[in-house]
């Protein structure tokens, strides 16, 4: 009688091989379409680039109202820049700024589409208003520096010139200020929308966010302090938004925790009844 033995362990061996190749197969696709979408979203933010670089002036003229607005007369503005080459490399970075900007939203709704196979119907409707909420408060952010923080900031500096001393500012640093406190602000404005994701997935709750209210306070004032220039006006100015965020964020976080509760209750009574 022949030894089936090395047989049966060559089969084991192929079905093991088997199981690997199908196991791998969905990582492969996962991997496939995050590349079509990390393309997809490359192309949207170099088109977005090559049209805020052709209109690279109006931007600039309207990132320089909150400048203007210091001026009595804004004839008097001047920007100036020191290098032959400062000017074009700055119309560069304020197209790549403008892309990032617009393009937020279609970056947004490729990582929700990546994402979205992956979770249950019940799921990806609970997503969707985080996905519109996120854009809103980035563009509140974004208003508060425009229309409060900026020019708040540019009175404070322009306010220490003296006979002999005069503000001339240049392009790029000016540029830089205002792109880096939109951004900046932009970002940290999603703190509600952060905090009352991670309370329907249930790894916060109101309790903790009245608790770590004097942590919150010292760590808000640290990314104040990191992550705007050195100037009092404007680390106050993020400072305070962010920490009456945050009380929204507790707020929020207390609907969420009511509405699961109610929803718990309901199942409960419902399970109640069918055993009866």
């Amino acid at each position: 009688m022949a030894d089936i033995t090395p047989k049966l362990e060559d089969k084991s061996k192929i079905d093991s091989e088997d199981e690997l190749a199908g196991s791998e197969a969905p990582l492969l696709e996962h991997l496939i379409e995050l590349r079509k979408r990390l393309i997809n979203s490359a192309i949207a933010i170099v088109v977005l680039m090559v049209i805020c670089f052709l209109l690279a002036g109006n931007i600039f003229d309207i990132l320089l109202n909150p400048y203007r607005s210091i001026y009595a007369n804004p004839g008097d503005m001047e920007l100036i820049y020191t290098a032959p080459q400062e000017f074009f490399f700055t119309q560069l970075n304020l197209a790549f700024f403008g892309a990032i900007f617009l393009g937020f939203p279609y970056i947004a709704t490729q990582i929700y589409g990546f994402v979205a196979p992956g979770l249950y119907k019940h799921e990806r409707k609970a997503l969707v208003p985080y996905l519109i909420a996120t854009p809103i408060f980035f563009l509140l952010g974004a208003a508060m520096v425009y229309f409060v923080v900026l020019p708040m900031a540019l009175n404070f500096f322009a306010g220490m010139q003296t006979d002999e001393i005069k503000l001339l500012a240049k392009v790029s640093e000016y540029l830089g200020l205002a792109m880096t406190l939109i951004l900046a602000f932009g970002i940290c404005f999603q703190l509600p929308v952060v905090l009352t994701l991670l309370a329907q997935i249930d790894l916060v709750n109101v309790d903790q966010l009245k608790k770590g209210r004097r942590y919150a306070i010292v760590g808000i004032l640290i990314v104040a302090a990191f992550i705007t220039p050195p100037d009092p006006i404007s680390q106050i100015g993020l400072a305070l938004p962010m920490y009456g965020l945050y009380e929204l964020s507790i707020i929020s976080v207390r609907w969420v925790q009511r509405r699961r509760e109610k929803a718990l209750a309901a199942e409960a009574a419902a399970s109640g009844t069918s055993s009866e």
